[in-house]
């Protein structure tokens, strides 16, 4: 369910949660057929033996995601860091999830598979959130990442220009760190690499 925007919110800011709203369609008693079928063009996940399927978000939340890789690319370059990739399709158990950005520690994956579905679960996951998508992001997906042992998990807001940052404890997962606007700092699991906030939020 998308997210009411205020009336007393600013025309511009009215205007960028419009423009970042994805469409979301949605087939029950789906199956792995259907969700091969999928438009070009168009995100399908399957969740609960529901089909899920969104098209392609706007600039705000694009450019956010790009950023974030952008800061990251230290840890990728690294041969003992990370490998970290752009909307991998993940087979966990049996859902499969597309998170904007996921990354496995390369101690776990030396080599990158010939895939097409990740069954590997991923050491992080970062979920870009749109009011079309966000009940899905922090609810049944972010289940299935601490169910899957997901051990970190990151919602960028590119609207609110915000970074949550979760860790997995006991099975669930708890805030462990938050920012945004202008900040920087170092949040887990890339404690080694500054990241500029403002940098996501460009236009």
């Amino acid at each position: 369910m998308a997210s009411p925007i205020p009336d007393s919110a600013t025309p511009a800011r009215r205007r960028a949660v419009h423009s970042n709203r994805m469409k979301l369609s949605i087939k029950r008693h789906a199956t792995i057929d259907d969700l091969e079928t999928t438009p070009e063009g168009v995100n399908g996940q399957l969740i609960d033996g529901t089909l899920y399927m969104t098209t392609r978000p706007a600039s705000p939340h694009a450019m956010a995601i790009t950023a974030m890789i952008g800061e990251l690319r230290p840890a990728a370059r690294d041969r003992k860091g990370w490998v970290i990739l752009f909307e991998p399709e993940l087979k966990l158990g049996e859902h499969v999830l597309i998170g904007d950005v996921s990354g496995w520690k390369r101690e776990r994956m030396p080599i990158v598979p010939d895939v097409k579905r990740f069954e590997l679960a991923p050491d992080w996951v970062c979920e870009g959130l749109s009011p079309s998508t966000a009940r899905i992001d922090r609810g049944r997906k972010r289940e299935i990442y601490a169910q899957a042992g997901v051990s970190h998990l990151w919602f960028v807001d590119p609207i609110h220009q915000t970074l949550e940052i979760l860790a997995l404890k006991r099975r669930a997962y708890e805030v462990v760190g938050s920012a945004g606007g202008n900040d920087r700092g170092r949040f887990p699991p890339f404690d080694t690499i500054d990241l500029d906030l403002s940098i996501f939020w460009q236009r």
